[in-house]
């Protein structure tokens, strides 16, 4: 047999295991998501609070309590996580925030906040509908339209200059 076909075998049997594997792992992970999504529920409640800070950063820098660093995984605790501190009556707590929610939640604002334990699951504005924060331009983007905004500005005073 040619080298080159013991390779490409050998390569598809490895991608095929890992497949297989990745198959497994996401039957197991989704079977921990829905046990995790039911106890979220049931021990989910209404607070009102007084966001005064949010921020994505490593769980070990937030401040929060040693127990629920303890009880992460390894890997996550080196990934940031969307923190939220607020002042809930009269203490500041720090939480944890879900990422679709993260977005939603307004600075130096009052809210309604569905948590659970020390986690954020749902926002609501007290006064008014909560909006998300316009998201940051790229700079292509920024240099496409005051490109386009130059060339429209050109074209209107070159045809002024020709009707003349």
């Amino acid at each position: 047999m040619n080298t080159f076909t013991i390779v490409l075998i050998v390569i598809l049997v490895v991608l095929a295991a890992l497949a297989v594997a990745l198959y497994f792992f996401g039957k197991k992970a989704d079977k921990a998501k829905t046990e995790q999504d039911q106890i979220i529920e049931e021990t989910k409640q209404t607070v009102s609070m007084l966001i005064i800070d949010k921020k994505k950063m490593k769980l070990k820098e937030a401040g929060l309590p040693s127990y629920v660093i303890e009880q992460t995984p390894w890997w996550v605790r080196r990934s940031k996580a969307p923190i939220v501190k607020a002042k809930v009556g009269p203490k500041v707590m720090t939480f944890l925030c879900e990422n679709s929610v993260y977005d939603l939640v307004p600075v130096k604002k009052e809210v309604k906040v569905t948590i659970s334990g020390l986690y954020i699951v749902d926002v609501k504005g007290i006064r008014g509908n909560l909006e998300p924060a316009p998201k940051k331009k790229s700079l292509t983007t920024r240099l496409t339209e005051k490109y386009n905004s130059y060339r429209a500005e050109n074209n209107n005073t070159n045809s002024k200059k020709k009707k003349k």
